[in-house]
């Protein structure tokens, strides 16, 4: 709760809270711990972890999330994605896509990343666009977490791919890979986790090298 307050006072743009072992676990987002941020921030909030219902997706919206990510339930149940649109807008609903490149190949990946689905990444993104997300979280799991930079190539391919807004996640180390993947793709928006959490990339020093880059930044 005290980092998602700090992260809005510093002019992080958007927060997306992940319960990532939630599926794998068989459990719901703790949805208490949901309101308790969303009392405290005044920036888009998007919550995703082991939704599978409407319901499930009501009671966080209802707790103060203002989108919900939805990963392994969609590939489980694609259908999931039209009824989530038709109850809340597709401006609510954000389609997490996990993507491992594998020989070549781009596939998307379940369960935290953790499982393959055999789902070729574009063809899901697309799929999950015309079923009715709002929203694109791509993470590369080749690069998350190596601080390495964004995976550019497959973050350019999915933008170009749909009509709906795609947030680049995996592999943020550095100010630079933030300017390399908005002056190297056309992708909306870029998420990062650990850099942030540990202090590595203060989030008001990143914007400022943002626009000295003539990178437009709220």
């Amino acid at each position: 709760v005290a980092l998602a307050r700090k992260y809005a006072e510093d002019g992080a743009d958007e927060l997306v809270f992940l319960d990532i072992t939630a599926t794998l676990e068989k459990r719901k987002t703790f949805y208490q711990l949901v309101e308790k941020i969303a009392a405290e921030i005044n920036i888009p909030f998007t919550v995703g972890g082991g939704i599978s219902t409407v319901e499930d997706a009501s009671i966080l919206l209802r707790s103060g999330a203002d989108k919900i990510s939805v990963n392994s339930s969609a590939l489980r149940r694609p259908e999931l994605l039209t009824e989530l649109a038709m109850a809340f807008g597709n401006q609510c609903v954000v389609i997490a896509i996990d993507t491992k490149n594998i020989d070549g190949r781009n596939e998307v990946f379940s369960h935290g990343g953790s499982k393959p689905t055999s789902r070729e990444t574009i063809a899901w993104a697309q799929e999950a666009e015309r079923l009715g997300a709002g929203e694109i979280l791509l993470t590369s799991m080749n690069h998350d977490g190596t601080k390495d930079g964004f995976a550019l190539e497959i973050v350019e391919a999915v933008t170009e791919a749909v009509s709906i807004p795609v947030i680049a996640s995996g592999g943020a180390g550095k100010t630079e890979h933030f300017v390399d993947v908005f002056s190297k793709t056309t992708v909306s928006a870029a998420l990062a986790a650990s850099v942030f959490h540990f202090g590595t990339i203060p989030i008001p020093e990143l914007k400022k090298i943002l626009s000295e880059n003539n990178i437009a930044v709220r």
